[in-house]
């Protein structure tokens, strides 16, 4: 049996370690968990924001057709799907880095409350589509003066 003595490097495993939990925790809150980046295509961001009467919902979806956005409610879900469909040319080209994203996506988030489905409204401008869910009356909220006994 030969051994190869090698130098110890305590923080070496630990930076390594550290590395691996960013990487981790990176993949679980932009919803990759368990889906390397070329398994699962490309996954617009969102962003949700509360206003007294609405709620807002943007996504960055630059280079996809409005014609190819399908949004849906079910529920308290709403769901985008959509496809950004790659650009083809008939050069010769020969890529040194690629690094958009191409392909169908799905993005489905649950509502912190109940709309109005009727007058949900939606627009794209810029490559940042925008979804307007006005709160349906049950979940405003009312405030009420309580009585201290």
């Amino acid at each position: 049996m030969t051994g190869e003595l090698k130098p110890w490097r305590p923080f070496g495993s630990i930076a390594s370690l550290r590395r691996d939990m960013d990487h981790l925790w990176d993949r679980f809150f932009t919803g990759n968990v368990g889906i390397t980046p070329w398994e699962k295509g490309w996954v617009p961001s969102l962003d949700v924001s509360e206003t007294k009467d609405t709620l807002i919902v943007k996504t960055e979806i630059a280079g996809v057709d409005p014609k190819e956005i399908d949004i849906t409610i079910r529920g308290d879900v709403l769901t985008i799907k959509g496809e950004k469909k790659e650009e083809k040319e008939e050069k010769e080209e020969s890529y040194h880095l690629m690094e958009r994203r191409y392909g169908a996506f799905s993005r489905s988030l649950q509502l912190p409350m109940a709309v109005d489905e009727k007058k949900i409204k939606a627009n794209y401008k810029n490559g940042v589509l925008k979804i307007t869910l006005p709160k349906s009356q049950k979940s405003k909220a009312k405030t009420a003066k309580i009585k201290i006994e």
